[in-house]
């Protein structure tokens, strides 16, 4: 997982943990998003997300040679 990658999903976690303290999102909604930004950020945090290996998705930075 690529640096950019790690830091739009630590901006969107933060941005649904903000909507739920907001009150702006609640009920089962809010609850989804909050799951959604704790799965952000471990994902983030370990660099690797489960999803992206059927798909074949690589968004690490290719070495310069």
């Amino acid at each position: 997982m690529g640096k950019i990658d790690k830091a739009v999903r630590l901006v969107v976690a933060m941005i649904f943990v903000i909507l739920n303290l907001t009150h702006v999102t609640s009920g089962i909604f809010g609850f989804a998003l909050l799951i959604f930004a704790i799965i952000f950020a471990i994902t983030s945090y370990i660099s690797f997300c489960p999803l992206y290996l059927p798909f074949g998705i690589n968004t690490l930075e290719k070495p310069k040679e």
